[in-house]
């Protein structure tokens, strides 16, 4: 069951983060678990806190450098901090970004929520060519209207310019209209702060963030979200 806050009323179209929420950042580790070993989980865990990390960071200090540039920094760190030195090791991990497992629940949510007349769009941090890459590896290239980076205002969420971007892509003036949706709980946060209808994805059990921004609804499944726009 989705806790349901209230269904959404008025939505036309819905948005999507990516990294997360429609495709699994620890599958490029998975892959190589047999190399790993023992230290893979911990190589997931701190190269996306850091690729994070890095973002926030440098829309803060106003450097602003491409998601996969980003990435890869975050990458060295991770193996250099976990002494890991495999040779090859990032360059396989970094071309394994680029075709990220998407989750199972995805793609039959999206084609019923085409199905109800939403148009569909995703809103990331990721580059055009790593979002490129990544839909149409999945085979998702028509079932979106807009894939959006934040290369196109050159800050990273949660900056209102980046949710902004949508709104503008689309040419629409009520922010209302949107459901955004994220297994982030920070962008999910920040989308409802920014004023969209937003749905938090919880794809693993971890506590509500405290943080502004009031939530529409939480679901645990994609094909939840179906039922309430």
């Amino acid at each position: 069951m989705a806790e349901l806050f209230k269904k959404l009323e008025g939505i036309s179209i819905c948005v999507f983060d990516a990294y997360g929420t429609l495709f699994d950042m620890a599958s490029p580790v998975a892959r190589q678990q047999s190399i790993l070993g023992e230290k893979a989980a911990d190589v997931a865990k701190l190269w996306r806190a850091k690729q994070l990390e890095y973002t926030w960071v440098r829309s803060l200090i106003g450097v602003h450098a491409d998601f996969w540039k980003v990435t890869r920094e975050a990458l060295d760190f991770t193996l250099e901090a976990l002494a890991i030195s495999e040779a090859g090791l990032p360059d396989e991990l970094m071309t394994d970004v680029l075709k990220l497992d998407m989750y199972s629940d995805v793609l039959l949510a999206l084609q019923a929520l085409r199905t109800k007349g939403k148009r569909l769009a995703i809103l990331s941090n990721g580059s055009p060519s790593m979002l490129d890459s990544l839909v149409r590896h999945a085979g998702l290239e028509k079932i979106f209207e807009q894939v959006l980076s934040v290369e196109d205002v050159g800050i990273y969420k949660p900056s209102r310019r980046v949710y902004r971007l949508a709104m503008q892509k689309f040419s629409i003036h009520d922010a209302p209209s949107v459901c955004f949706v994220s297994a982030n709980g920070w962008d999910a946060h920040s989308a409802a702060q920014f004023g969209f209808q937003a749905v938090r994805l919880k794809r693993s059990i971890v506590p509500d963030d405290r943080l502004p921004g009031i939530l529409s609804a939480v679901v645990t499944s994609l094909d939840q979200l179906v039922d309430l726009v």
